[in-house]
Formats: C-alpha cells, sequence, structure tokens
C-alpha cells in the first residue's frame, strides 16, 4: 500500500509553526532578560544614596527659614499669614523665639502659620547683652534640624514684608551668599581691647542684625566657641529698659552700654574667620536711624524709628522701596544693591512698624504681599 505523498502546503505549515515557536522562545527570553537588567539598575540607584529615583520625582525645593525675635506674640502676625496665604510650605519654614513660658496657641496668635512654631528652649532676652545671640542661635539651632532649609532669615515682632512671597523668595535664593550688614565700626568705641588677640580690631565690624545666611554661615555660628565668649565676657553690661527713649539721654552714654553684641557679633565672626568674601554686606530689611528730622523724645537714644498709624502711608512705603544703593561712611564704600546681576531694590522688610500702622498699609494694598 502507497504513502499518500505529504503536501508542499503541509510542510510549510509545520516549518511555519516551528518558527512562530521559536519566535515566541526568543521574545519571552528577550523580555525575561531585559526585566532582570531593569530590575538590577532599579536596585543599584535604589541603594546610591546620591543617586535615588524619588528625588528626580519628587524634588525638595531648597526653603527659607524665617526665625522671629519677638517679646511675646507677633502682633504683625495678619501681615506675615497675608504673605505666606496660597504658598506651599516646601518653600518655607518658621521659628518663633519668644519670651519662656509664652505659647504661640488660637487664643495668641490669629494665623495658622505661628500656631505652635515657638521654640521650646526660649531665653529671657535683655536689651544690649549677649543673650540676644544666645536667642539667634537657638533659633538656627532648630532650623538647620531641618536639611531643606538653605537659608535663614532673622526678623523682629515689629518687621513687615514690602513684597509678595514669590519675589522675596527668588531675591534671596539667587546668590549663594548671606546677607550680611558689615561695615569697619571706627567711630563708636564700641571695641574692647580687652578682646584682643582673640578678636583683633582689624576683624571689627558693626551692621544690622537682622541678617540672612546661607546654610554654611548658620552652622559656624552655632559652633563657634572662639568669639561668642568674648562677647560674653566683655559686652555685660546692665540692659537698658524699653522705655529708655522715653527719658533723656544720658551725658555721657559710654558708663551705660559697651559694645551691643546684636550689632556686631554675626559680622565680626564672619570677619575674624576670613569669610567676608563669601558675603553680599548689606541687609535686606530696612530700619531708619534718621532722627534728626524726628519731633518726639520717643525718637531719640538708640532706638530706631517706630512708624506710627499716621506715618504709614503708600508714600512711605514706595520711598523704601526706591532705595537702589548704602553708603557706608566708615568704609567710603557704596553698595549698588543688585538681584541677577541687575540693578534692584536694597530692601525686601522693614522695621520698626505698630500694628495699626502695618495693618493700614495692608488694608490699602500698599505692600503687595498678597
Amino acid at each position: 500500500m502507497k504513502r499518500k505523498p505529504i503536501s508542499v502546503k503541509l510542510l510549510l505549515l509545520v516549518r511555519n509553526k516551528w518558527k512562530a515557536k521559536v519566535f515566541v522562545l526568543l521574545l519571552l527570553g528577550f523580555c525575561l532578560s531585559s526585566f532582570l537588567l531593569m530590575q538590577a539598575q532599579y536596585n543599584r540607584i535604589n541603594n546610591s544614596s546620591s543617586s535615588s529615583i524619588f528625588p528626580l520625582l519628587f524634588v525638595q525645593k531648597p526653603k527659607i527659614a524665617f526665625l522671629f525675635l519677638a517679646r511675646n506674640r507677633l502682633p504683625l502676625d495678619l501681615i506675615w499669614d497675608q504673605f505666606f496665604q496660597g504658598e506651599n510650605e516646601n518653600r518655607f519654614s518658621i521659628y518663633v523665639h519668644s519670651r519662656p513660658g509664652f505659647l504661640l496657641n488660637r487664643l495668641t496668635t490669629r494665623s495658622g502659620y505661628f500656631l505652635d512654631r515657638q521654640v521650646n528652649n526660649s531665653i529671657q532676652i535683655y536689651w544690649g547683652e549677649a543673650s540676644m545671640i544666645q536667642a539667634e542661635i537657638i533659633l538656627l539651632q532648630h532650623a538647620l534640624k531641618d536639611p531643606s532649609n538653605e537659608r535663614f532669615a532673622f526678623l523682629s515682632d515689629s518687621c513687615i514684608p514690602l513684597y509678595n512671597f514669590s519675589y522675596t523668595y527668588d531675591y534671596i535664593m539667587s546668590t549663594s551668599t548671606s546677607f550680611v550688614d558689615s561695615f569697619a565700626d571706627t567711630k563708636e568705641g564700641r571695641y574692647n581691647p580687652k578682646m584682643d588677640p582673640v578678636i583683633h580690631v582689624h576683624h571689627w565690624r558693626k551692621g544690622s542684625q537682622w541678617v540672612i545666611l546661607n546654610r554654611k554661615h548658620a552652622e559656624i555660628i552655632v559652633t563657634d566657641t572662639v568669639v561668642f565668649p568674648m562677647f560674653q565676657q566683655h559686652c555685660q553690661r546692665k540692659s537698658l529698659p524699653e522705655f529708655w527713649r522715653d527719658r533723656p539721654v544720658p551725658a555721657d552714654n559710654s558708663k551705660e552700654h559697651n559694645c551691643i553684641p546684636d550689632e556686631h557679633y554675626v559680622a565680626t565672626l564672619l570677619a575674624h574667620r576670613g569669610l567676608e568674601g563669601e558675603l553680599t554686606r548689606r541687609s535686606l530689611t530696612h530700619t531708619s536711624w534718621d532722627i534728626s528730622s524726628s519731633k518726639g523724645r520717643e525718637r531719640q537714644g538708640w532706638h530706631p524709628v517706630t512708624y506710627k498709624l499716621a506715618d504709614a502711608t503708600p508714600m512711605l512705603v514706595q520711598s523704601i522701596k526706591d532705595i537702589d544703593n548704602i553708603y557706608y561712611e566708615t568704609e567710603y564704600r557704596r553698595e549698588w544693591c543688585t538681584s541677577k546681576g541687575k540693578p534692584s531694590p536694597c530692601f525686601l522688610f522693614a522695621r520698626k512698624f505698630t500694628r495699626p500702622a502695618a495693618m493700614r498699609l495692608l488694608n490699602m494694598s500698599a505692600l503687595g504681599v498678597s
């Protein structure tokens, strides 16, 4: 009996099925090897702290730590509430130093941004003594615990913002330098020769305490064990009360105070460490010390001008915003203010404002904080 010949079509069908099986097996092998390769790559990246996949997906922006030095409550909390309103909190953090025992809660602040934001180890501050510097160090110690904080801005309880948050943030973060008002102090005789040789007279600097520090300089301050003890030892004097400006200025005020640590410490420390090249040597907080035209005794002495309700006008705010340079007489230095390489206003904040004055400016939309 003869076998029937296998048709050509059948042979082709069998051959094609075999090829298809081989192709499927090769495809599965390729997919499996690709998966294993990708898994190994993921594990390598995931285990590397410097190349984690998560920062690529969720980038943590650098934050500005706003450090408030307050007597008790923050009388201008509603101004700052408007400033922070609507902003993502991954760009700022808030710390408040108030007197020991004071609590920022719903009874003492009208802004949710300040609830329970005071540090828990505050100290009593006395004007003209090193305790002011200790309070600043305490604030920095708390703020440095958050690795996302890259700038540290000191503000008083009478300070107002002049611009909205975005402009302020971009201005501060546009440079890696710290903003530290710093100039040679050769006129007032506050330098104590007993500080030498630890603090040389050539490193003695004066400036506003309202500085904005980068993280490197903040860490230098909290770890300083050389310069600060000199201030503690040689700047202790009986503190002057807040109402001193209501009394006649003493004929010989050199016996009433010495070096005023908060006006000298940060600038002197950074000069002592040879870091002035890393500074923008001006403050971003405007303070008026011009008392030549003041009529009241309350604006005399060592205290800056306090702006009251009658002073609070859009013209006042605009006059501060229009300042584009600062002249330092003792160094014959004029500092033209720039941001991102372009001319810019010198100040982002201003003080000292009473609550009625600040609220009037807010109601007149003169601040532009929203």
